[in-house]
C-alpha cells in the first residue's frame, strides 16, 4: 500500500503536466484544446502554489511572520500563473499606493475562478482573506488557508458567521491585518462589466473595526475567460484600486449606505476600466465591453 501512494503521489502531478503540454500542443489544431489545456495548467498552478503556501505558514509561523504568509503564496500564484497560463492581472499606476493602508477592508469584484490571480497580484502584505467555511477542507488549497489566517463564513449560520467577524475585527485592530471580500459573495460569470448586489458583511466588518473600505476593480476579462463558451486565452487585464471610504463615526444604521456608495463607486469604475478600449482599433482586443487584452 505505502508503495502504491508513493507511485501516486510521484507520478500522477507528472502525468497531469504531460497531459496540458500535449493540449497544448494539441490546440494549435484544435482551438477549443486551449481552454482545457489553460484551465488543466491553472489547477497545477494552484496545486503546486498551494502546497508551497502550506509549507511558507508552517514555516513563518516558527518564526512570527504568519501574517505575511497569504502575501508570500499570493505572489507565488502571480508568476507561476503568468508562465503557464499567459494571463496577467495589472495594477494602475493611479491608486497603486491604496493598497499600502492597514488596516482597512479591501472588496473587489468577483467574475471567475481566475479573480485568484487578481488576489495574486495586489494581495498586501498583512491582509487575510474571506471564504466559505466549505473551502477548508480541500486537500492543499484548504490546508493552506486555514494555516494562513484565512477567516472562513458559515453563509448557514448566521450566529457563527457573526462569531467570524467579530474576532477578524479584533484582529485588524490589534495587529493591525487586512481583510479580502468579495461584497457579491459570488461569481458572476458576467460577459458584460457588471455587478451583483452587495451582501453587507464586508461593511459591517469595516463599521465594527472603524477602518476605511477600499474598493478596486479587474476589467470585465470575459474575452480573456469565458467558462460558458469554453473560451481561456492569454492576456492582461486591468486592475484599478479606487480612494479609500472611511468609515469612522458610523454605526451599524449606517452599513446600507455605506454599501450603495461602495458599489456605484465600484461601479462607474467597473464600467470605465472595462470600457477603456471601445471603438479603438487595438490589435489583440476582442470584444467592446471587455476592457481584457488578449495575446
Amino acid at each position: 500500500m505505502p508503495s502504491l501512494l508513493l507511485i501516486i503521489f510521484l507520478y500522477l502531478p507528472l502525468s497531469l503536466v504531460g497531459l496540458t503540454i500535449m493540449l497544448f500542443i494539441l490546440s494549435r489544431q484544435l482551438s477549443r484544446l486551449e481552454f482545457y489545456a489553460r484551465l488543466l495548467a491553472s489547477y497545477l498552478s494552484l496545486i503546486f502554489c498551494a502546497s508551497y503556501g502550506v509549507l511558507a505558514s508552517l514555516v513563518l509561523r516558527l518564526v512570527g511572520k504568519h501574517r505575511v504568509s497569504q502575501w508570500a503564496t499570493a505572489r507565488s500564484f502571480k508568476w507561476v500563473m503568468r508562465l503557464t497560463t499567459g494571463v496577467r492581472f495589472e495594477i494602475e499606476d493611479e491608486g497603486r499606493a491604496y493598497l499600502n493602508e492597514r488596516p482597512v477592508v479591501f472588496v473587489g469584484n468577483h467574475q471567475t475562478e481566475l479573480d485568484i490571480l487578481m488576489l495574486g497580484t495586489i494581495f498586501p502584505p498583512y491582509c487575510s482573506v474571506t471564504a466559505k467555511s466549505s473551502l477548508k477542507h480541500l486537500p492543499f488549497l484548504g490546508w493552506f488557508m486555514a494555516l494562513s489566517g484565512t477567516v472562513f463564513i458559515d453563509r448557514t449560520n448566521r450566529s457563527s458567521a457573526i462569531t467570524a467577524f467579530d474576532s477578524a475585527a479584533t484582529e485588524m485592530l490589534t495587529h493591525r491585518q487586512s481583510v479580502f471580500i468579495f461584497p457579491e459573495g459570488t461569481r458572476s460569470y458576467s460577459a458584460s462589466p457588471t455587478l451583483l448586489p452587495f451582501k453587507k458583511g464586508a461593511f459591517h466588518l469595516a463599521v465594527k473595526a472603524q477602518v476605511p473600505v477600499v474598493p478596486l476593480v479587474a476589467a470585465n476579462y470575459a474575452n480573456v475567460l469565458s467558462v460558458r463558451e469554453r473560451r481561456f486565452q492569454g492576456g492582461r487585464v486591468p486592475v484599478r484600486v479606487l480612494e479609500p471610504v472611511e468609515t469612522k463615526g458610523l454605526g451599524p444604521a449606517d452599513v446600507e449606505a455605506l454599501m450603495e456608495d461602495v458599489r456605484s463607486r465600484m461601479l462607474d469604475a467597473l464600467m470605465d476600466v472595462s470600457n477603456g478600449t471601445k471603438g479603438k482599433d487595438v490589435k489583440g482586443v476582442v470584444g467592446k465591453t471587455s476592457g481584457a487584452e488578449v495575446r
